[in-house]
């Protein structure tokens, strides 16, 4: 479970519409994980924010694969996350490894730098990580 919660939460998020003003350029863009494993494309998506695997190194691809997830990129991991007057955003994240969405909020620390957050059980479990901006997908 950890594993899962750590590929998901660590991907970096794909671009899908018109964001927001408040999304622009700050949470908007491509990040990746703290392990290097998975990014993800985030933008607008219906008026939200939300978030695509758009690559995976081979260790979460074949992990995804165990659990029923094939292809791994392309998978949206976040969705409908709107923003808060706090500054953060709130939503859902999906877990590949799982199979399961959970409750999830995103809180941007700097202009390359989101802390995302990740909670079971109604927010009494949960495990959050700081993804970086990347400017180009690693490999490519």
């Amino acid at each position: 479970m950890k594993k899962l919660i750590a590929i998901a939460l660590g991907a970096t998020l794909a671009l899908g519409g018109a964001v927001p003003a408040a999304a622009q350029p700050g949470v908007a863009g491509m990040w990746i994980n703290p392990h290097g494993t998975v990014a993800v494309r985030t933008g607008a998506c219906g008026g939200k924010l939300c978030g695509w695997i758009v690559w995976a190194a081979q260790e979460a691809r074949n992990d995804a694969k165990d659990s029923g997830v094939d292809p791994l990129v392309g998978v949206q991991l976040l969705s409908d996350y709107e923003a808060q007057q706090d500054g953060s955003w709130s939503g859902t994240v999906y877990v590949p490894d799982m199979g399961r969405h959970f409750s999830s909020t995103i809180t941007q620390q700097g202009p390359n730098a989101l802390r995302v957050k990740g909670c079971l059980i109604g927010g009494f479990i949960c495990k959050s990580q700081v993804w970086q901006r990347i400017e180009k997908l690693p490999n490519a």
